[in-house]
């Protein structure tokens, strides 16, 4: 089965393959967290939110970025050799550094670093090009009812290229996902309900002056397309991520379980448990690092909040690991 689904695909990539290439930050196989089975997920660059508590800040700006870790750094100089800026570049002390501020991004210091120290974020690719990774696992999807999810950032401002790679996904009999924040135009998130599976809705929180001091906006449209996604028809996983003293509120809750409550087709809610570990890659990408500096909420907490939930019919999801 795996080679027929293949064979469907370059049918499918072909008509799909003239669109504008994607901005992909990441590929990331056999992700079990990210919708049903064994899964590819695809993570576009670009985000209209700016959450405090971001776990890939590498998503949020629309063009490439650099990662830069000097404790890789094993000063071989190759870098320093190839890049045309001078932003890599020696100190008068004999020590390699690196200015951020005229890097043109060029990826020529990437692909010299063979210790890890530059990392790029973002790499333009074609419909094809993904389809091709995606594909690779095709077996597993089958024996697994799993497939391909595309995320981000929030990869329906990538519309076109997200669409493309759906439809080709659908077309090679691939279940679809897409995470979405919600935070679009609803004649956007329209587009993508004939070719999506299922969808990965981030609800961040119910208090809207709340919502815009941590997430950047307040959260009216984000509730209003949720409300419109779930009259289509599409089978809608909610995730939250749940942030001591800030979304974890009674009241935040219960609002959260009424909306979510009157609502068809969410076929669950998936709690996901708030920590600090990715503050080292906005120290790597030269970004202040906003990450709240609380602890991760406590097992009793998540099971609690789970309960209130589930007391309004809701299917609620717990982290496997508490």
């Amino acid at each position: 089965m795996a080679g027929s689904r293949t064979a469907d695909a370059g049918a499918a990539t072909s008509r799909a393959g003239a669109s504008t290439p994607g901005l992909v930050f990441d590929i990331k196989r056999f992700a079990v967290h990210d919708g049903p089975g064994v899964r590819t997920t695809v993570f576009l660059k670009g985000c209209p939110l700016s959450c405090a508590w971001c776990h890939n800040p590498e998503s949020i700006d629309r063009k490439p970025q650099l990662f830069y870790r000097p404790d890789r750094c094993i000063e071989c100089l190759e870098c320093v050799k190839v890049c045309p800026t001078g932003a890599q570049s020696v100190s008068d002390e004999n020590r390699r550094v690196y200015f951020r501020e005229i890097c043109d991004i060029s990826e020529l210091c990437v692909d010299v670093c063979y210790s890890g120290a530059l990392e790029l974020a973002g790499k333009r690719m074609s419909v094809d090009e993904v389809m091709e990774a995606v594909l690779q696992d095709a077996d597993f999807y089958n024996e697994s009812g799993g497939g391909m999810t595309i995320s981000g950032g929030e990869p329906l401002l990538q519309a076109e290229f997200t669409i493309d790679l759906l439809r080709a996904s659908t077309e090679a009999g691939v279940h679809t996902s897409v995470d979405t924040c919600g935070q679009l135009q609803w004649s956007t998130l329209k587009r993508a309900v004939p070719y999506t599976s299922m969808f990965l809705y981030d609800l961040k929180g119910m208090d809207s002056e709340n919502h815009k001091t941590n997430i950047g906006v307040p959260n009216d449209r984000i509730v209003d397309n949720l409300r419109l996604l779930s009259e289509t028809g599409a089978p809608i996983e909610i995730r939250m991520v749940i942030v001591p003293g800030v979304n974890d509120s009674d009241q935040q809750i219960d609002d959260t379980a009424e909306l979510l409550g009157g609502l068809q087709n969410i076929v669950g809610v998936r709690l996901l448990a708030y920590h600090s570990m990715a503050g080292s890659k906005y120290v790597a990408l030269g970004l202040d690092n906003t990450m709240p500096k609380v602890e991760a909420p406590a097992k009793e907490q998540l099971v609690a909040i789970g309960e209130r939930l589930e007391a309004a019919g809701l299917n609620v999801h717990l982290p496997a690991k508490m």
